[in-house]
């Protein structure tokens, strides 16, 4: 899985795997896409206005969760 985000226009995307040939990407939202291919896997889910979307919490981080062991990390996200 990566995470990336693009400051020039405002766009992160999840990508969790390399997209396939026939990928269609689905708006769900004003500010959410999601790529799929037609057998239902997901290649990612883009975030438009994405410094807004992320920063809600207002936590200044992406913080990443084991379920399993509740161990978390925080990483921190810069955005321009």
């Amino acid at each position: 899985m990566r995470f990336t985000y693009d400051p020039r226009h405002n766009v992160a995307y999840i990508r969790f795997q390399e997209k396939g040939t026939e990928v269609e990407a689905i708006r769900v939202g004003d500010e959410i896409v999601v790529d799929m291919a037609p057998d239902g896997t997901l290649y990612g889910i883009e975030l438009l206005n994405a410094n807004e979307q992320l920063l809600r919490e207002d936590t200044g981080g992406l913080v990443v969760v084991n379920e399993a062991t509740g161990e978390s990390t925080e990483l921190p996200l810069a955005f321009g």
